[in-house]
């Protein structure tokens, strides 16, 4: 059967296989336009999927999808709330590469926007919560809540989510300042920087990458976690970085986006210009792409219907971008439905991307009256039960086994540390914390210094570092004969071992590292050099004044080095060998950490406990309890009880909407031109002790928004002097006082 959307046509042809249960669907990709070299394939799709926005593979490569078909549904995003969500098992049952069956998991879920495998079972994030659960036969088991207050509040385009299990066996997250981890049985959660909006990914080094909206690529230039150990000190220049100022964008189409009447959204064709919904970068680690796609990035632009690649450029003291091409992109379509909001790294080598396909990807919240009427005329809103998985190959792709974990040996996993493939090498250290470490010490420890790639002897550090067998001589061992990005790591994890008694071995470890004169060695030494002054300052002052010396100007050594400075900052500022003049930027620094301190100012990460609700999200939370019975959902006002808020007069100014929302307003009233006399009087809310002003400034801050061309803010100060403004009559304003009052303020201001 054929459905047809103007100005999108999907055909859908459903056939069945020689099993009848198996029920496929095919999708025309006639619209899609990838890159030379490149082969694209739809292998699962509606009625399997409704409305994916998150996946991750198991250990037998099948996906596990979460759905939040309750995304707006409609311009009201009236099912929110409703229980409508759920996370799928898509399998291949006549093994002909494309899923025919759909096994629910967990269903009735509230918005999930996240998951992960690990220990064996499923973490998943459900607002407000984060679960983990162990599978049995498919089916959850013995669930336990990890976090209560994972995603407490806020918009679902401004909560925490990815579930990131990065390198260094702790699990990260997007659009949150919180990390977690497992270990013997007990979840722990502890700060982290905060990072991004949707979608988090890391290289095969363990650096972190992130976007939000308007910018296609954010990243840290170091380890995470790495450079918080002062607790008032705020790293700035080594992490959350804009990698590209380029924000530039070509879409194949004129797309439908938010504000596409502001000047340089568009350009002359209506085509968009810069980014304004960038998501879920990647970096490719597969290994079966040609060698200059290696840890290539590939960001989603859902609201350009495009995937975009970009390249890494490793500094080694920092990390730049640049776009693959200038005017293209390695995806596009001219399909409006194809929004993808998430890319995965497969257990095969290749992109699997998550389309929501859905018409409408922005939040009720934040929609123009520009997009709405766009979205209206365009049937946009009608696109809302449908999702696709796709995915995409090189044309001399070869298919490679996935190996069967939980029966693989010990040392069959150390030996699955040095594949191509980052997903084949995280799922083998992933395993190997859940084995007994008997007989498998000696394998690991060979693989750190006899690896026949870079990265195998990182993830080798980490399963030692899970089994608790690290120890200071082995990791001196690797800081002095392991490849320079093991001995990064190995200077990260020295740190529990800062004891009096390695004081002197570490003094002339130090001093050799310091010979080698390699940026990657220097930033992370800066970094755990601290954690030893604190033993005795006097034995490692010199090798910490030499480093920055060699890098008076670099500001990623300099936070590496203020960071391990935990307590013992005025004991450095008085070195006589640390020159003001010479030292400026680093003196200024540091003198800024000890201000912090004495102040007990801290880095907001380590005071932050959950995230709060945006202004136009609560905003819009209240209009709808207060404000829509009368003026109506989407503002067109309600005849005989209200007039319309849309592009009115009394909305663009926000000190006269303030003034009517606190004190009310008595009819007549005009509203485009056109009269309103209703012979009802709105009463003010300056009577109900329960709204603040807070409270008023979001409403203003929604309503301006939904409602006007020109979002605006009024100040929550000057709502409170709002409040002491009265009509001559002490009760409701009438329209001819709040313009008089508006002719006042302008006299006001002109004599100023």
């Amino acid at each position: 059967m054929k459905f047809v959307f103007v100005p999108i046509t999907i055909a859908f042809i459903f056939f069945t296989s020689c099993k009848p249960s198996y029920e496929e669907t095919e999708i025309s990709l006639d619209t899609y336009t990838l890159e030379k070299g490149f082969t694209l394939k739809v292998l699962a799709s509606e009625p399997l999927l409704k409305a994916p926005v998150a996946m991750d593979f198991d250990d037998k490569g099948r996906m596990w999808v979460a759905q939040m078909p309750g995304y707006m549904n409609d311009m009201q995003g009236s099912a929110e709330n409703d229980p409508v969500g759920s996370i799928r098992i898509l399998e291949d049952l006549d093994h002909d590469g494309i899923a025919d069956h759909a096994k629910i998991f967990l269903d009735s879920l509230i918005m999930p926007r996240a998951l992960a495998h690990v220990y064996g079972g499923l973490l998943y994030a459900e607002p407000p919560y984060l679960w983990f659960v162990d599978i049995k036969d498919d089916k959850p088991a013995n669930p336990v809540l990890v976090d209560s207050l994972y995603a407490v509040e806020g918009n679902p385009e401004h909560q925490p989510n990815g579930l990131l299990l990065n390198v260094d066996n702790w699990i990260y997250n997007a659009k949150s300042n919180f990390r977690y981890r497992r270990k013997n049985g007990i979840w722990y959660k502890e700060p982290t920087t905060f990072r991004g909006q949707w979608g988090i990914s890391n290289d095969n080094f363990g650096r972190l990458y992130y976007n939000d909206n308007s910018r296609i690529l954010l990243g840290d230039y170091v380890l995470p976690n790495t450079l918080i150990g002062n607790t008032h000190f705020t790293p700035d220049s080594s992490v959350d970085n804009v990698l590209t100022n380029d924000q530039r964008v070509y879409p194949s189409h004129a797309t439908t986006v938010n504000r596409g009447y502001a000047k340089g959204v568009l350009n002359q064709d209506s085509i968009l210009i810069h980014a304004t919904a960038a998501c879920s970068p990647l970096v490719y680690r597969g290994g079966s792409f040609s060698k200059e796609y290696d840890q290539n990035v590939f960001v989603c632009l859902p609201e350009g219907n495009l995937i975009k690649r970009v390249l890494l450029n490793f500094k080694g003291d920092s990390i730049t971008a640049q776009h693959a091409w200038q005017d293209k992109e390695f995806l596009t379509s001219t399909d409006e439905g194809f929004r993808p909001v998430s890319i995965k790294n497969g257990p095969d080598g290749s992109i699997y991307v998550v389309d929501m396909h859905r018409g409408m990807i922005g939040h009720h919240a934040y929609l123009s009256p520009y997009l709405k009427k766009k979205t209206a005329r365009n049937r946009l809103d009608t696109i809302t039960n449908y999702g696709r998985i796709l995915n995409i190959k090189s044309e001399n792709f070869q298919e490679v086994p996935i190996p069967d974990f939980k029966t693989r040996t010990g040392e069959e996993l150390i030996s699955l540390l040095s594949s191509g493939n980052g997903w084949i090498r995280d799922r083998a250290q992933h395993h190997l914390l859940f084995h007994k470490p008997d007989g498998l010490i000696q394998a690991l420890k060979d693989v750190i210094f006899n690896a026949n790639n870079d990265w195998a002897p990182i993830h080798a550090l980490y399963v030692l570092e899970e089994w608790d067998k690290l120890t200071f001589d082995f990791l001196s061992e690797v800081i002095e004969k392991g490849n320079d990005k093991a001995a990064a790591h190995a200077l990260v994890l020295l740190k529990p071992f800062a004891l009096e008694e390695h004081k002197d071995s570490a003094k002339s470890l130090f001093e050799k590292v310091v010979d080698k004169d390699r940026m990657v060695l220097d930033i992370y030494l800066g970094n755990t050099l601290g954690t030893w002054m604190q033993i005795d300052n006097n034995a490692f002052a010199q090798t910490f004044l030499t480093l920055l010396k060699r890098h008076s100007e670099n500001a990623t050594v300099q936070e590496a080095l203020i960071s391990g400075l935990d307590g013992i900052e005025k004991q450095l500022l008085g070195t006589k060998d640390l020159d003001e003049d010479t030292f400026a930027s680093f003196t200024d620094k540091l003198t800024k950490s000890i201000s912090n301190r004495d102040q007990k100012v801290f880095n907001p990460i380590y005071t932050r406990k959950t995230l709060n609700e945006d202004d136009r999200t609560s905003g819009a939370k209240m209009f709808y309890a207060i404000c829509a019975s009368c003026h109506g959902p989407n503002g067109q006002g309600i005849e005989g009880l209200a007039p319309p808020l849309i592009n009115s007069e009394h909305v663009k100014n926000t000190e006269r909407l303030a003034l009517i929302m606190l004190h009310g307003l008595e009819g007549p009233i005009q509203v485009n031109g056109k009269e309103y006399d209703l012979n009802l009087a709105m009463p003010g809310l300056i009577r109900n002790e329960t709204i603040t002003d807070k409270d008023i400034a979001d409403i203003i801050a929604y309503v301006t928004n939904s409602f006007s061309d020109k979002p605006k803010t009024l100040k929550e100060e000057r709502i409170a002097e709002l409040r002491k403004v009265k009509s001559s009559s002490g009760m409701e304003f009438t329209e001819s006082e709040l313009i008089q009052l508006d002719t006042e303020k302008e006299t006001l201001d002109k004599g100023k």
